[in-house]
Protein backbone atom coordinates (compact mmCIF):
# COMPACT_ATOMS: atom_id res chain seq x y z
CA UNK A 1 0.00 0.00 0.00
CA UNK A 2 1.44 3.15 -0.97
CA UNK A 3 2.05 5.43 2.62
CA UNK A 4 3.47 8.74 3.78
CA UNK A 5 4.72 8.63 7.65
CA UNK A 6 5.15 12.07 8.68
CA UNK A 7 6.94 12.44 12.36
CA UNK A 8 6.67 15.80 13.53
CA UNK A 9 2.91 16.08 12.28
CA UNK A 10 1.66 19.27 14.29
CA UNK A 11 -0.54 22.24 12.76
CA UNK A 12 1.01 24.00 9.95
CA UNK A 13 3.10 21.83 7.58
CA UNK A 14 2.70 18.60 8.87
CA UNK A 15 -0.77 18.69 8.56
CA UNK A 16 -0.50 20.22 5.58
CA UNK A 17 1.59 17.61 3.68
CA UNK A 18 -0.64 15.13 5.51
CA UNK A 19 -3.89 16.11 3.70
CA UNK A 20 -1.93 16.45 0.30
CA UNK A 21 -0.68 13.23 0.30
CA UNK A 22 -4.10 11.83 1.18
CA UNK A 23 -5.69 13.58 -1.46
CA UNK A 24 -3.36 11.60 -4.11
CA UNK A 25 -4.46 8.42 -2.43
CA UNK A 26 -1.67 8.01 0.02
CA UNK A 27 -1.87 6.32 3.09
CA UNK A 28 -1.44 8.15 6.11
CA UNK A 29 1.05 7.38 9.20
CA UNK A 30 1.28 10.62 11.78
CA UNK A 31 3.36 10.71 14.58
CA UNK A 32 3.12 13.26 17.28
CA UNK A 33 4.04 13.76 20.50
CA UNK A 34 0.54 14.57 22.40
CA UNK A 35 -2.98 12.43 21.75
CA UNK A 36 -4.19 16.06 20.88
CA UNK A 37 -2.45 16.82 18.46
CA UNK A 38 -2.47 13.87 16.66
CA UNK A 39 -6.27 13.15 17.01
CA UNK A 40 -6.40 17.10 15.30
CA UNK A 41 -4.15 16.06 12.30
CA UNK A 42 -6.47 12.46 11.59
CA UNK A 43 -9.30 15.02 12.14
CA UNK A 44 -8.58 16.71 9.20
CA UNK A 45 -7.92 13.62 7.47
CA UNK A 46 -11.51 12.26 7.69
CA UNK A 47 -11.87 10.31 4.05
CA UNK A 48 -8.23 9.18 4.38
CA UNK A 49 -6.60 6.16 5.20
CA UNK A 50 -4.74 7.18 7.94
CA UNK A 51 -3.47 6.41 11.35
CA UNK A 52 -2.08 8.41 14.38
CA UNK A 53 0.63 7.67 16.97
CA UNK A 54 1.47 9.47 20.06
CA UNK A 55 5.65 9.03 20.53
CA UNK A 56 8.46 11.63 21.57
CA UNK A 57 11.03 11.92 18.96
CA UNK A 58 13.70 12.19 21.55
CA UNK A 59 12.67 8.59 22.94
CA UNK A 60 14.35 6.47 20.44
CA UNK A 61 12.88 3.09 21.78
CA UNK A 62 9.72 5.03 21.80
CA UNK A 63 9.99 6.72 18.33
CA UNK A 64 10.74 3.06 16.57
CA UNK A 65 8.20 1.67 18.39
CA UNK A 66 5.57 4.24 16.49
CA UNK A 67 7.64 4.03 13.22
CA UNK A 68 7.20 -0.03 13.30
CA UNK A 69 3.55 0.61 13.95
CA UNK A 70 3.10 2.83 11.20
CA UNK A 71 4.63 0.13 8.66
CA UNK A 72 3.15 -2.84 10.28
CA UNK A 73 -0.45 -1.20 9.32
CA UNK A 74 0.68 0.20 5.98
CA UNK A 75 3.86 -1.28 4.55
CA UNK A 76 7.15 0.25 3.93
CA UNK A 77 6.12 3.90 3.15
CA UNK A 78 7.19 5.62 -0.20
CA UNK A 79 7.46 9.04 1.35
CA UNK A 80 8.99 10.01 5.14
CA UNK A 81 9.17 13.29 6.61
CA UNK A 82 10.81 14.84 9.38
CA UNK A 83 9.12 17.95 10.38
CA UNK A 84 10.18 18.20 14.36
CA UNK A 85 11.14 20.97 15.56
CA UNK A 86 11.69 23.04 19.20
CA UNK A 87 11.41 26.38 17.63
CA UNK A 88 12.07 28.98 20.57
CA UNK A 89 13.69 32.50 21.21
CA UNK A 90 17.42 32.06 22.33
CA UNK A 91 20.55 33.90 22.13
CA UNK A 92 24.01 32.84 22.76
CA UNK A 93 24.66 31.94 26.48
CA UNK A 94 20.78 31.82 27.69
CA UNK A 95 20.35 27.88 27.42
CA UNK A 96 22.24 25.45 29.93
CA UNK A 97 24.57 23.00 27.56
CA UNK A 98 21.23 20.30 28.88
CA UNK A 99 19.02 22.61 26.89
CA UNK A 100 21.11 23.16 23.80
CA UNK A 101 21.37 19.35 23.81
CA UNK A 102 17.60 19.01 24.28
CA UNK A 103 16.61 21.19 21.02
CA UNK A 104 19.29 19.27 18.93
CA UNK A 105 17.71 15.90 19.90
CA UNK A 106 14.47 16.89 18.64
CA UNK A 107 16.04 19.22 15.40
CA UNK A 108 18.61 16.94 14.16
CA UNK A 109 18.46 13.54 16.13
CA UNK A 110 15.06 12.31 15.81
CA UNK A 111 15.25 12.81 12.30
CA UNK A 112 18.60 10.29 12.33
CA UNK A 113 16.21 7.88 14.38
CA UNK A 114 13.59 7.97 11.92
CA UNK A 115 15.55 7.71 8.71
CA UNK A 116 17.84 4.97 9.73
CA UNK A 117 15.04 3.20 11.37
CA UNK A 118 12.91 3.38 7.98
CA UNK A 119 14.60 3.87 5.21
CA UNK A 120 16.48 0.54 4.89
CA UNK A 121 13.00 -0.92 4.43
CA UNK A 122 12.26 1.88 1.82
CA UNK A 123 15.29 0.83 0.05
CA UNK A 124 14.53 -3.41 0.16
CA UNK A 125 10.81 -1.90 -1.01
CA UNK A 126 12.61 -0.08 -4.34
CA UNK A 127 13.33 3.32 -3.02
CA UNK A 128 11.42 6.08 -2.55
CA UNK A 129 11.50 9.63 -0.53
CA UNK A 130 12.81 10.99 2.65
CA UNK A 131 12.04 15.01 3.46
CA UNK A 132 13.48 17.11 6.01
CA UNK A 133 11.98 20.51 7.07
CA UNK A 134 14.82 22.71 6.83
CA UNK A 135 14.89 26.49 7.77
CA UNK A 136 16.74 29.41 8.67
CA UNK A 137 18.56 29.81 5.76
CA UNK A 138 20.49 32.58 7.51
CA UNK A 139 21.62 31.91 11.23
CA UNK A 140 19.72 34.39 13.54
CA UNK A 141 20.97 35.34 16.71
CA UNK A 142 17.64 35.78 18.75
CA UNK A 143 17.03 31.78 17.89
CA UNK A 144 20.73 30.46 18.34
CA UNK A 145 19.70 26.57 19.68
CA UNK A 146 16.89 26.55 16.02
CA UNK A 147 19.61 28.04 13.35
CA UNK A 148 22.09 25.21 14.91
CA UNK A 149 19.36 23.10 14.21
CA UNK A 150 18.32 23.80 10.96
CA UNK A 151 22.34 23.99 9.90
CA UNK A 152 22.33 20.39 11.52
CA UNK A 153 19.49 19.22 9.18
CA UNK A 154 21.09 20.29 6.12
CA UNK A 155 24.39 18.51 6.76
CA UNK A 156 22.02 15.46 7.90
CA UNK A 157 20.53 15.62 4.51
CA UNK A 158 23.62 15.82 2.24
CA UNK A 159 24.47 12.72 4.31
CA UNK A 160 21.81 10.78 4.30
CA UNK A 161 21.84 11.00 0.43
CA UNK A 162 25.38 10.19 0.30
CA UNK A 163 24.61 7.09 2.40
CA UNK A 164 20.96 6.08 0.60
CA UNK A 165 20.98 7.50 -2.74
CA UNK A 166 22.56 4.22 -4.71
CA UNK A 167 19.36 2.32 -2.89
CA UNK A 168 16.84 4.41 -4.71
CA UNK A 169 16.09 6.66 -2.37
CA UNK A 170 15.70 10.73 -2.53
CA UNK A 171 16.40 12.70 0.41
CA UNK A 172 16.27 16.15 0.40
CA UNK A 173 15.16 18.99 2.39
CA UNK A 174 12.54 22.05 2.08
CA UNK A 175 14.09 25.23 3.74
CA UNK A 176 11.64 27.43 5.03
CA UNK A 177 12.79 31.10 4.98
CA UNK A 178 10.05 32.51 7.64
CA UNK A 179 7.82 31.54 9.68
CA UNK A 180 4.72 29.70 8.60
CA UNK A 181 0.70 30.78 9.12
CA UNK A 182 -2.04 29.98 7.36
CA UNK A 183 -3.39 33.06 4.42
CA UNK A 184 0.31 34.53 4.89
CA UNK A 185 3.92 34.55 2.51
CA UNK A 186 4.31 31.19 4.20
CA UNK A 187 0.81 29.30 3.92
CA UNK A 188 1.73 25.29 4.92
CA UNK A 189 -0.77 24.24 2.23
CA UNK A 190 1.13 26.54 -0.73
CA UNK A 191 4.57 24.86 1.08
CA UNK A 192 2.87 21.44 1.29
CA UNK A 193 2.82 21.41 -2.61
CA UNK A 194 6.81 21.73 -2.67
CA UNK A 195 7.11 18.38 -0.44
CA UNK A 196 4.95 16.87 -2.83
CA UNK A 197 6.78 18.28 -6.07
CA UNK A 198 10.02 16.89 -4.62
CA UNK A 199 8.42 13.52 -4.09
CA UNK A 200 7.25 13.24 -7.58
CA UNK A 201 11.14 14.72 -9.16
CA UNK A 202 11.57 11.14 -11.24
CA UNK A 203 15.42 9.68 -10.70
CA UNK A 204 18.39 11.85 -12.27
CA UNK A 205 16.42 15.48 -11.52
CA UNK A 206 15.92 14.98 -7.88
CA UNK A 207 16.86 18.31 -5.85
CA UNK A 208 18.43 17.96 -2.55
CA UNK A 209 16.93 21.21 -1.47
CA UNK A 210 13.90 24.01 -1.78
CA UNK A 211 14.18 26.76 -0.49
CA UNK A 212 10.78 28.64 0.23
CA UNK A 213 11.32 31.84 0.74
CA UNK A 214 7.32 33.27 0.33
CA UNK A 215 7.95 34.52 -3.03
CA UNK A 216 5.97 33.46 -6.27
CA UNK A 217 7.49 30.33 -7.78
CA UNK A 218 8.06 30.62 -11.51
CA UNK A 219 6.21 28.29 -13.40
CA UNK A 220 7.33 25.76 -16.43
CA UNK A 221 5.49 26.33 -19.95
CA UNK A 222 3.41 23.37 -18.60
CA UNK A 223 2.12 25.43 -15.78
CA UNK A 224 3.99 23.16 -13.15
CA UNK A 225 6.39 24.60 -10.61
Amino acid sequence: MASVIIVGAGPGIGVSVATRAARDGLAVGVIARSESTVDAVLAAMTDADALGVTADVTDEAGLRTALDEIVARFGPPELLVYNAALIRQDRIGELTARQQLDAWAVNVVGAITAVAHVAPVMVHAGGGTVLLTGGMPEPISDLTSLSLGKAGVRTLTALLDQTYRSGGLHVATVTVAGAVAPDSAFDPDDIAEHYWRLHRQPAGAWDREFAFTGEPTPTSPSGGP
